[in-house]
């Protein structure tokens, strides 16, 4: 199959972070300063002696934070009692995945990784933290959800494989980081977190996992779903075969507005040219080759390519220009044409070949429609799993309130009006 690697669209080609113990940290504070006013008043006592009670409550309140952390409720997930250990795991497994997911882009969306989160904003409201915690949150929801909708419906499933391959990949990771496993799990899933005591929450998350994609078994649609769900959405899943040739200005953002219309006017007219030499019976790839920049030159001319040759491109992967030209339902094979793009400053000089559906989309259509459902499922399965965060942990929540209550306030006021 020929390949063409031209650009013709717009395309966008285990981290550890300090969680936030703001809360903690003034407790600290009063703590210190509640044992400063003893200090104080009971003159009499040794220094000595004072110095082993300041580091013997020391370690009782870093004995009792671990406790808490392990045992305590951090927040309440419908009727289950989520600890900040539990919680860390699924949270710091969150960032994790967005960012083996979004890493290469990430300063692109205005996140430095070097910074906490809590101190960038995701948006106006909303700090990345926030939005971390919102993403956590409804993780846990999800995957209690799921937990329990398995167990209703009789559902098993023997995690033990996928959890040795865990800790294989733990292993691996900790070994390839040069960092103890104990230093590791702490770093990649929490504070508190050790191998044994996170345990069942990574089965949970392979059993869920499972029996989500049960559900999407259990929802695949017919023969003749499929058929109908591609006559909804042709556009989406109908393939193009064509060829081009590409005249840019060359110029940065930073030319004149008289400088592209320069560059732009001469590139129109090297396309007409190119179009009129084709119709006349020229070689497109040979015309391609006499248009083609020195440092295109070499594609064009390889032998074992058809380099101005697209096969198999969807609507999706196409320019606006090129993409309304080519589905348009006029077009029939042989069709040749100059297209503008003046939004990217080009011409396009293009042939088209022809318009068809693959079938081995079918298991796409299938996959796309069964996800649907599932998701759908899943949505009314989770309502009843609300977040109760009496001790204000998570500021998404406040957040979220306030937008509401400014919400309902303005549309009362509009109503009022």
């Amino acid at each position: 199959m020929a390949k063409n690697t031209v650009p013709e669209g717009n395309y966008e080609q285990k981290v550890q972070t300090k969680y936030d113990r703001k809360m903690e940290a003034r407790k600290v504070q009063k703590e210190k300063e509640k044992k400063q006013e003893k200090l104080t008043k009971v003159i009499t006592i040794a220094i000595v002696a004072a110095l082993v009670i300041l580091i013997g409550g020391s370690v009782g309140y870093s004995i009792g934070r671990k406790s808490l952390a392990l045992n305590g409720t951090y927040i309440e997930v419908g009727e289950y009692k989520v600890s900040q250990l539990e919680y860390d795991y699924y949270y710091q497994s969150t960032v994790n995945s967005y960012m083996m997911t979004y890493g290469s882009i990430l300063p692109y969306m205005g996140l430095d990784t070097s910074i906490p989160y809590d101190q960038q904003m995701y948006t106006e409201e909303m700090t990345w933290k926030d939005m971390f915690d919102q993403m956590t949150a409804e993780q846990i929801k999800q995957t209690k959800a799921m937990l329990d909708d398995a167990k209703k419906n009789g559902f098993t499933y023997d995690a033990q494989a996928e959890y040795d391959s865990f800790l294989e990949g733990v292993t691996s990771a900790a070994e390839s980081a040069g960092t103890s496993l104990s230093d590791y799990y702490k770093q990649a899933f929490g504070t508190y977190a050790t191998k044994n005591n996170i345990e069942s929450f990574v089965k949970d998350g392979i059993v869920a996992g499972a029996y989500y994609d049960q559900l999407l078994k259990d929802n695949a649609p017919k023969a003749e779903e499929i058929k109908t769900y591609y006559d909804e959405h042709v556009l989406d899943y109908d393939k193009v075969d064509y060829r081009s040739f590409i005249f840019t200005t060359g110029l940065d953002s930073e030319a004149s507005e008289e400088d592209v219309k320069k560059a732009m006017e001469d590139n129109k007219a090297k396309a007409d040219a190119m179009l009129k030499a084709y119709q006349e019976g020229g070689d497109f790839e040979a015309l391609c080759v006499e248009n083609a920049t020195q440092e295109q030159k070499e594609s064009y001319e390889d032998p074992e390519t058809e380099y101005s040759l697209s096969e198999g491109r969807y609507r999706s992967g196409l320019t606006t220009v090129m993409a309304d030209w080519l589905y348009d339902d006029a077009r029939v094979e042989g069709d040749k044409a100059v297209l503008e793009d003046t939004e990217n400053d080009r011409y396009y000089v293009v042939e088209f070949i022809k318009r068809y559906y693959d079938e081995a989309d079918d298991e796409k259509i299938s996959d796309t429609i069964a996800t649907q459902r599932v998701s759908e499922y899943m949505t009314a399965l989770v309502e009843k799993y609300q977040i109760i965060d009496t001790k204000g942990h998570l500021k998404y929540l406040t957040i979220d309130t306030q937008a509401t209550e400014e919400t309902e306030s303005t549309e009362e006021d509009k109503a009022s009006e």
